[in-house]
């Protein structure tokens, strides 16, 4: 089980829910190299309007046309591995937004699945 207590950074990606790596979602492709990576946790966020470097307001809204709603994903984890993480965002991440945060991790538990499964 990761452990994580402290300081630690925080990596917010901004991107659109239409946005594709090889024909998969591409927020789907990010969580799943963080995972391959062993970062401490990755969650996605589906947003209810929003813009971007486009100008173009997407929005859930009845009457809108767009389908494309924002989505951020957030991974924390140590500076290091956080840093070493970047580069495949770089390979992945042709439109969008990706930011860099200080934050401290007050609590980060988890289930220790080899107790779970005996």
């Amino acid at each position: 089980m990761t452990r994580l207590t402290g300081t630690a950074l925080r990596l917010t990606i901004f991107i659109g829910e239409n946005d594709t790596w090889h024909h998969k979602p591409l927020f789907s492709e990010i969580v799943h190299r963080a995972h391959s990576a062993g970062l401490a946790g990755a969650s996605v966020f589906r947003g209810i309007e929003g813009f971007g470097a486009s100008s173009l307001i997407h929005t859930t809204r009845l009457l809108s046309l767009s389908e494309d709603l924002p989505v951020a994903i957030v991974i924390v984890d140590t500076e290091e591995r956080v840093r070493d993480f970047l580069p495949q965002l770089d390979e992945l991440v042709s439109q969008g937004m990706v930011i860099l945060d200080e934050c401290e991790v007050i609590r980060y538990v988890g289930s220790d699945k080899t107790k779970e499964r005996m």
